[in-house]
């Protein structure tokens, strides 16, 4: 509601603005650069400016209030025009998009149609003899003393002609699936297209092998595109690797390419995929850019390739990318992948996973399109994300964590790795890496000076079969309760990557570390992705000096969301030195579940438990949500690393098995607790932690500080009797409700859930974040308003935004439609001052 003081304060400024000012040239750019260097300045700021440029000196103050006023009044209707016009361009194009993927709907239709009529005609003269005379006709290129000359096909060798013409049959069935009937499409359930979707998601159905087809828009140009989509290791984290053998023209700008490529597998119950590849780029007359690609044979002909061992042949259909100028900049992407990977060469068990068109889409399609719209984004804004990283130098990151935990699943010989006898007790596979290569990630000298003397990397690897287990709920049990299955043992050959001659330890001093806290660093391209760093504080009494400091992982967590088709859940990390490097060796360990059937019922409600009840141990009042259905089947996939010394590789390895187990004794025992048939249902998601009596305090003088300042009530009166009620009302608030200190730089100590959901982050993890670092209006303002605000707060009590954007630990940007910000008193409004508070209304991310 607005008083009668800014009432009277809008009518003055409307009458000011309203008598005709004529400035001089010199004038008009003395207010520019004022305005550039505080755009929201004070009456008593903008009269000390005015004061210090003497060429303003014979202007009203009032009518140079009204100019900045309608200055920033310009610079709004500026954005909003720039964002409108965007918006604009992009729903043109995706109407665009949808209008042509709605003809080819129709044209599916009419077919299917036909042939549903055909087949009634064919039931209803089953008893007559039909004769099919089309074979009769014979299509002829020319007639030689009555001697009819029928073309020869076409040659289809290792020639550059039998190579060009197995391209120009690749296009035309490419195209046929791309924009065609020639597979039929349906939608991927769980995706919608829309101005903020990543695009029109589509499976295949009834056809051989599995395909995935997405379209969607990207702001840039064709050419680049096509750069990045044919550098599938960029984008592809399965990619192995892909060589380019040759390289032959063919006809105007276009070429063919002949491909090796190799695929990591997702589990060590199957080996992995490679594929003997023709690739074929060319110009279609429209000017769409064309790169169509598919497995080279015996059946089609052309150049062979020998099998190389372990890995499984694959087929790849034709598929490929067709890329169209889009008329208000950037392009359409029709993306196809058809493979067949052989899912007779896998274990029952698993079979699913290479019979999965939503896997196909997850990790291949849809990769390659956020890849895309990321590097976009970033082309067009000044990304910063967390701990000062550029987006390139995270991917690059989380690229070499992917990497390298899928190099060692797959422990191939060719990479090093060779497998040590195992004890015949159990499916723990222990393998040893000496190479060259992988030594140096370990004996890497650090900011200390000192190297390691490693000589050696050992794994332990094992897989399991999870049942009526949500995924994301285990993983997300087993990120923020590591105590549950990590023991001392594991921190310490953790450090042992960083720290100098620490396997000459002996084995009974390993162990007391203890406490965890997640310091969130940013979203990858997926925004289901994040990384982050964890922090584990060592405390140990040990004499080495080596032991006392704190462990650094870096750490990502995918696989977040309960609903989509075909995704993995993975928590991936390794040991990083304090410094945190770009170029930090990693040793990557961790986790990846993937279901191996699809859920039947989406929309099933979420459900709770008490995990610190079921397990007897972690934090009381600690609670999971997730929801998982009766039947339902996932593989776990576990690989832990260790650097060791050759004189210790008998002991280190009998450590490593024995750990190993302790570890799917824990998962088990966990997933237990978190199967369907001991969730008790729970109509909400939002949990409340536990209640201490500062917390049932500090919510009571929130709520009695807000009737003081504001006059009205923040939530419902009858919440507001006792601390507990007044917590349980606070913590489900829709409102994003944090608190911060009251010193110079004010450090976060309270968040309910909404504003947990906002900054993105954890109640563990958020006296990490500062205020000035949350609010964000415009590039190197931030700390501005803070300090604006936190003045106002400290002169009045209270202060007030009318709307604006700030930012998550993650980096996103997030906007609000009023921010408000009171002084909390003890005592309702009696006592001193104990921090402030700032509510955040309607609340979205851009």
């Amino acid at each position: 509601m607005v008083t009668a003081r800014e009432a009277r304060e809008a009518a003055a400024a409307a009458m000011d603005a309203s008598k005709y000012v004529r400035y001089t040239p010199e004038q008009v750019e003395a207010l520019e650069r004022l305005y550039y260097e505080c755009p929201k300045p004070s009456s008593l700021r903008r009269q000390q400016l005015v004061r210090e440029c003497a060429v303003l000196a014979s202007v009203d103050p009032k009518q140079i209030k009204v100019w900045f006023q309608n200055r920033r009044c310009r610079e709004k209707q500026r954005k909003e025009s720039g964002r409108l016009q965007s918006l604009n361009r992009k729903l043109a194009a995706m109407n665009k998009l949808l209008m042509e993927e709605n003809d080819r709907l129709q044209k599916q239709v009419s077919h299917l149609v036909y042939e549903n009529g055909y087949y009634r005609q064919q039931t209803h003269s089953a008893g007559l003899a039909t004769t099919d005379t089309s074979c009769e006709s014979v299509v002829t290129s020319g007639q030689q003393n009555g001697v009819v000359v029928v073309p020869p096909p076409p040659p289809r060798d290792a020639s550059p002609a039998g190579l060009m013409s197995i391209a120009e049959e690749t296009l035309t069935e490419f195209l046929s699936k791309a924009t065609g009937t020639a597979v039929e499409w349906v939608q991927m359930p769980g995706m919608k297209p829309g101005p903020d979707s990543i695009g029109i998601i589509a499976i295949s159905h009834g056809c051989a092998g599995v395909a995935a087809r997405a379209c969607g828009l990207v702001g840039m140009e064709p050419a680049k595109v096509a750069e990045i989509l044919k550098d599938r290791p960029l984008w592809l984290r399965d990619c192995r690797s892909m060589e380019v053998v040759n390289v032959l023209p063919a006809g105007s700008n276009g070429t063919i390419e002949l491909l090796y490529m190799q695929l990591y597998a997702p589990t060590t119950l199957a080996p992995a995929r490679d594929f003997w590849l023709m690739r074929y780029t060319s110009i279609l007359d429209d000017g769409s850019l064309v790169v169509c690609e598919r497995s080279l044979s015996t059946k089609q002909g052309g150049p062979s390739m020998p099998l190389v061992q372990p890995f499984v042949r694959g087929e790849m259909l034709p598929s490929g990318f067709l890329i169209r100028p889009s008329d208000g900049g950037g392009s359409v992407i029709h993306i196809v992948d058809h493979l067949d990977l052989e899912p007779w060469s896998v274990p029952e068990v698993v079979r699913p996973l290479y019979e999965s068109s939503a896997m196909v889409a997850q990790k291949m399609s849809m990769a390659a399109l956020r890849y895309l719209r990321q590097v976009a984004h970033e082309d067009t804004h000044s990304v910063i994300t967390g701990w000062g990283r550029q987006p390139a130098a995270l991917r690059a990151l989380s690229q070499k964590l992917t990497r390298g935990f899928n190099e060692t699943l797959g422990g191939l010989a060719d990479d090093g790795w060779s497998v040590i006898e195992s004890d015949g007790v159990d499916d723990v596979c222990i393998s040893v890496n000496s190479s060259p290569s992988k030594l140096m990630s370990c004996n890497a000298t650090f900011n200390d000076g000192l190297p390691m003397v490693s000589t050696g990397v050992l794994c332990a690897k094992a897989s399991m079969l999870l049942q009526d287990v949500s995924p994301p709920s285990l993983l997300r049990f087993l990120r923020e309760h590591r105590s549950q299955w990590a023991d001392s043992s594991l921190d310490a050959f953790f450090a042992s990557a960083l720290k100098p001659n620490f396997c000459n330890l002996p084995m009974s001093r390993l162990g007391g570390f203890s406490g965890q806290v997640i310091l969130p660093l940013a979203h990858t391209f997926d925004p289901e992705e994040f990384l982050e760093v964890i922090k584990i504080g060592n405390a140990s009494n040990y004499q080495d000096t080596l032991m006392h400091r704190d462990l650094f992982l870096l750490q990502m967590y995918n696989g977040i969301d309960e609903n989509p088709m075909g995704t993995c859940s993975e928590l991936i990390f390794a040991p990083i030195d304090a410094s945190f490097s770009d170029d930090s060796p990693l040793l990557p360990s961790g986790f990846r579940i993937i279901p191996i059937d699809s859920p039947l019922d989406t929309s099933s409600p979420n459900c709770t438990l008490d995990l610190a009840s079921t397990l007897e141990a972690g934090t009381p009042g600690s609670r999971m949500t997730g929801h998982s259905r009766s039947g339902s089947k996932a593989v776990m996939t576990i690989a832990f690393q260790f650097a060791f010394e050759s004189h210790l590789q008998d002991s280190v390895a009998a450590m490593a098995r024995q750990y190993m187990r302790s570890i799917i004794s824990s998962v088990q025992r966990i997933a237990l607790a978190l199967s369907s048939s001991h969730l008790v249902p729970h109509g909400s998601s939002r949990l409340l932690p536990p209640v201490t009596p500062e917390a049932a305090t500090l919510s009571r003088w929130i709520v009695q500080s807000y009737r003081f300042h504001f006059g009205a009530e923040l939530i419902k009166a009858a919440d507001a009797g006792s601390g507990e009620s007044a917590l349980k009302a606070l913590w489900h608030h829709t409102s994003a409700i944090l608190c911060c200190s009251l010193k110079a730089m004010p450090v976060l100590t309270f968040a309910n859930q909404s504003g947990l959901d906002m900054l993105e982050t954890t109640l563990a993890a958020l006296r990490e974040m500062t205020m000035d670092k949350v609010l964000d209006c415009e590039q190197g303002r931030k700390s501005l308003l803070c300090a604006d605000l936190m003045a106002s707060v400290a002169e009045q009590g209270y202060a007030c935004v009318e709307g604006g954007t700030c930012a998550s630990s993650m980096g996103r940007p997030a906007s609000y439609g009023k921010a408000v910000a009171w002084k909390v008193l003890d005592d309702g409004g009696a006592g001193a001052a104990h921090c402030v508070c700032f509510a955040f209304m309607d609340w979205s991310f851009v």
